[in-house]
């Protein structure tokens, strides 16, 4: 595992360090529902952040280059979910391309990719994401500060790579593009486990039912309609990853 994250971090790194003062470099790292997608971009926004301070040692407190932002925050509201067509059906499927946002994702990418036209603004401001509260099951608006200082975005999400609008048009605005497969079996077993800790379902059966109807039916979307990407990492079911 530490050595396709110290690969995959090393490529970032170069990438960066080539990098134009007005850019920041956007990875977008997809995957279906319980492939470790979150955990591998966790691990890859923080290894950046740690070698960016080991090599200012000098600083007692170094601003981190990179910073994580998870599509989750891009759910429709429940409110929005039950002013559907079919709100019972829109409930069920939360999790499937069409309970997202597509559109604003896509805004939050155009903005961080815009370089804006010199005089550039002597201060200029925080982009903000929203998170997404799991306990109040909403989003959460402007919860993610993007600082100025934070040159290195990591995107992770279910359909930050998939081949259909409005995600397609901001996977092309990305510099890289990564996918974790994962067999559906090690997803199931993953997935079950995190909805009834989670309290999603209250015990293994609802859970397994709800990964089958809704999380394993996206995660086939995900895989069929998927843009061509930068690389491709196995999750394995114990938690390692192997580069394809």
């Amino acid at each position: 595992m530490e050595d396709q994250v110290t690969r995959l971090v090393d490529k970032v790194w170069e990438k960066f360090q080539q990098l134009p003062a007005d850019r920041r470099l956007l990875i977008a790292i997809a995957g279906v529902p319980g492939s470790g997608k979150t955990t591998l971009s966790r691990i890859v926004a923080a290894a950046l952040n740690a070698r960016h301070a080991t090599l200012h040692p000098e600083v007692p407190e170094p601003v981190p280059p990179a910073v994580f932002v998870p599509m989750d925050g891009y759910h429709l509201t429940r409110a929005q979910l039950s002013a559907m067509p079919d709100p019972a059906l829109a409930h069920a499927r939360r999790g499937a391309e069409f309970t997202f946002d597509g559109r604003a994702f896509l805004a939050l990418v155009k903005s961080l990719r815009a370089v804006p036209p010199p005089p550039l603004p002597p201060t200029p401001t925080p982009v903000y994401a929203p998170s997404f509260d799991h306990a109040l099951k909403d989003p959460k608006p402007d919860d993610i500060a993007i600082l100025p200082t934070h040159r290195i975005v990591v995107f992770e999400g279910n359909y930050v790579c998939l081949d259909k609008e409005p995600w397609r048009e901001a996977a092309q605005l990305m510099d890289e593009r990564w996918f974790v497969e994962v067999d559906f079996e090690t997803a199931r077993r993953r997935l079950v486990k995190r909805h009834v800790e989670a309290g999603i379902a209250k015990d293994e059966e609802e859970a397994g039912k709800r990964a089958d109807e809704n999380d394993l039916v996206n995660g086939a979307q995900i895989v069929k309609e998927r843009v061509d990407v930068d690389e491709v990492i196995t999750s394995k079911e114990d938690g390692s990853w192997v580069h394809k």
